[in-house]
């Protein structure tokens, strides 16, 4: 292209045009004209020609525009750049500018080049605008990923302030309390200034933030000097060389303040339309981001709230089956002791009601010292008090402990305590007392110590409830079976009686030894149909018939017809008895037994050299009908010689298969001791370790064992 238009045909056509223009005459490039728009952008509208732009720019030389200029003028060849960069003014008024400019050689008529004609475009508004968007993408990215906010924040301020240096960027986050502002970001202001406004109130008149976020609406103050409303904060906004702030305030998408976006600059300035949209692009931004922070931590407390619910619900239900375990009812509470601390509290004491007096059943703490100190007389009292009121009215109380500096709650570091009460059946008998040391026991902590009390008092009383009756059917057991078994001439004695399951139930199984006159003794053994009130009351029917019986005669068939007629004559179906009765007398050289069985599991005799015999003789149960018809049997034993009565709770007895041990194995465990001579001790432990390590982990009905060796 050949340009031969002269300087008034430029400013002809370049005259008003947003495009800049510059016609450069001679190889020292002077400057003969330019279009309003070109001395707009480098002079600050000053009109100023015939001087070289060498001289009148001396920054373009060093940036490489003139020799730029000095090509074209040499080769005669266009020269075009794309977003060039270019730094205008004095060191005292620089500014970054961005232009696509195109250098063409100007030629007089005969084609020889005698200047440059300069076109260009401003593209620094684009340019910055591409740059706010990329810094918005990347911020936008920051929020997506969830990076923590003060780094989103603190990217926005330093984006802004990088491709703005005039400007000061910071960001105010509304307080949880909704009255006061906290910092968000605020890089380029002075860490004083900063911790001076952190936390100022929402109002009108506190600064341009305080104001713009009461009034819900934007904030100028072009002036700080002279504007009230920073007049409480004039000289903080000196000393940090602040001299105008515009406040924007950040909406959530609901219309709920968030905070606040603020610009700063170091001179009074009032905002340009470019400034607004600036702030308001980057409030929608940190408003973005706060939300989602908002929505983060909100998901964040909800699952820490779900995982600390579900550890206080494992720590309870676990706490809950460890005192279950328990089968006594100070083993259970001193168990929840235990499991209080450090769960709970530091340190913890148990207290119950026994027999109207308070007892301290349990201490726990983290170690045995301070187990020793909180059970030392000096805490005593404050704590028995506390106690005292909480049993009386059976709700939870908390409070301070320990006013001597030189007592055990100083020693401990005890600052306050919470005594839950411990109820069953609408009756409070204890309380579970939790001591604080570092921290006070919040809600928190009480509710569990309270969730944990309702459960460990039922279970305790439960326990309690269970231990009554088990020692109750024991007192009542043993006041069915002789007290100890009686010394008889020639004879040697061993007996064992094990309750069905947890004992909670009389049972039904029986034996007895009592002397008779004329040196005869009598021996029994006998099983009651059913368990309980019915199975004692049978039981101590048979034992009290049989002695009744046995004194008046030397028949043993008629004390078992006599046992037969008190059943029968009690007019209840359900109460029969198997039974095995017996009267011995010790002669010169053997014991004479005379034995009936009555539908009971057969007598075993082993001789003194292992020859097991069974005693099977026929007989009916008793209490089925009127006659049982009794079968004496006779048998001597000889020294050596040795007598094994049991129940069916023997023979029944079961293996973790399902198999019976049956009369078969106890005739093998019977006659398989080595031992010689056996005591009839000896052989009730060699038969009952057999039963034990065949049968499965419960015992499902009495074992009764009578042993008799003729010595």
């Amino acid at each position: 292209m050949i340009v031969r238009l002269r300087s008034e045909e430029y400013t002809d056509l370049f005259g008003q045009a947003p495009v800049l223009f510059a016609a450069l005459s001679g190889p020292r490039h002077v400057l003969e004209t330019a279009n309003p728009a070109f001395f707009d952008a480098l002079t600050g509208g000053r009109a100023i020609t015939g001087v070289p732009v060498g001289e009148l720019f001396p920054e373009l030389a060093r940036q490489g525009v003139l020799d730029r200029l000095d090509e074209v003028y040499r080769t005669g060849a266009a020269y075009r750049n794309r977003r060039g960069r270019l730094v205008l003014g004095g060191p005292a008024a620089q500014r970054e500018a961005f232009f696509d400019v195109t250098y063409e050689p100007r030629r007089d008529a005969v084609g020889r080049v005698d200047g440059v004609a300069v076109i260009a475009v401003e593209t620094t508004a684009y340019h910055h605008a591409q740059l706010l968007a990329a810094e918005q993408r990347v911020l936008l990215e920051q929020i997506a990923r969830d990076a923590p906010l003060n780094e989103i924040l603190d990217g926005m301020a330093k984006a802004i302030e990088e491709l703005s240096p005039d400007m000061i960027v910071s960001v105010l986050l509304v307080d949880p309390d909704g009255l006061h502002l906290r910092n968000g970001a605020a890089p380029r202001l002075p860490d004083f200034y900063n911790e001076a406004i952190d936390g100022i109130a929402i109002g009108d008149g506190v600064g341009s933030c305080g104001t713009a976020a009461y009034r819900q609406e934007a904030v100028v103050v072009s002036d700080i000097a002279t504007d009230p409303l920073w007049e409480g904060y004039r000289e903080i906004a000196e000393r940090a060389d602040v001299a105008a702030c515009w406040s924007t305030p950040i909406h959530g998408l609901d219309g709920r303040l968030l905070g606040t976006f603020a610009i700063y600059h170091r001179t009074p300035k009032a905002p340009e339309g470019k400034d607004v949209a600036l702030s308001a692009a980057f409030a929608r931004i940190a408003a973005l981001a706060i939300e989602r922070h908002h929505a983060v931590e909100a998901r964040r407390t909800a699952q820490e709230r779900e995982k600390a619910a579900r550890e206080d619900l494992a720590f309870v239900l676990d706490a809950s089956t460890a005192i279950a375990h328990e089968p006594y009812y100070f083993d259970c509470l001193e168990c929840m002791a235990r499991l209080s601390v450090p769960a709970l509290a530091p340190l913890c004491a148990v207290h119950v009601l026994e027999n109207g007096q308070v007892q301290r059943i349990a201490v726990a703490a983290a170690t045995r010292a301070e187990e020793d100190l909180l059970a030392s007389p000096e805490l005593r009292p404050e704590v028995d008090n506390a106690v005292a009121r909480v049993l009386a009215s059976g709700t939870t109380e908390s409070g301070q402990v320990g006013s001597r500096p030189d007592g055990s709650s100083a020693r401990l570091g005890i600052t306050g305590y919470v005594c839950v009460p411990l109820a069953a059946r609408g009756r409070t008998f204890g309380v579970l007392t939790l001591l604080a040391t570092d921290r006070p026991l919040d809600g928190h902590a009480v509710a569990l110590a309270e969730e944990l009390a309702r459960r460990a008092a039922s279970t305790a009383d439960n326990a309690r409830q269970f231990s009554d009756r088990v020692r109750l059917a024991h007192d009542l057991q043993a006041g069915l079976l002789p007290p100890e078994l009686p010394e008889i001439p020639g004879a040697d004695l061993a007996a064992s009686y094990r309750p069905a399951g947890e004992g909670l139930d009389v049972g039904g199984d029986f034996f007895d030894v009592f002397p008779l006159p004329d040196d005869r003794w009598a021996l029994m053994i006998g099983d009651v149909c059913g368990r309980g009130a019915r199975a004692a009351t049978t039981t101590g029917m048979v034992r009290h018939s049989a002695r009744a019986a046995a004194h008046l005669g030397h028949d043993p068939a008629a004390v078992v017809t006599a046992i037969n007629d008190a059943l029968v004559d009690t007019a209840d179906e359900d109460s029969f008895v198997s039974l095995v009765y017996g009267e011995l007398q010790h002669t010169a050289t053997h014991l004479a037994l005379n034995l009936i069985r009555a539908g009971h599991v057969p007598p075993l005799v082993r001789r003194a050299d292992g020859t097991i015999e069974e005693l099977t003789h026929p007989g009916l149960l008793l209490g089925i009908g009127p006659d049982p018809a009794p079968s004496p049997c006779s048998i001597d034993l000889y020294p050596g010689d040795s007598l094994l009565l049991v129940t069916d709770g023997i023979t029944e007895a079961r293996s973790a298969s399902g198999e019976l041990f049956g009369e078969e194995r106890l005739a093998d465990a019977f006659g398989t001791f080595r031992t010689s001579p056996p005591t009839a001790g000896a052989l009730l432990e060699s038969v009952s370790a057999v039963v034990a390590a065949f049968e499965a982990d419960a015992t499902h009905d009495d074992q009764a064992m009578l042993v008799l060796t003729a010595t």
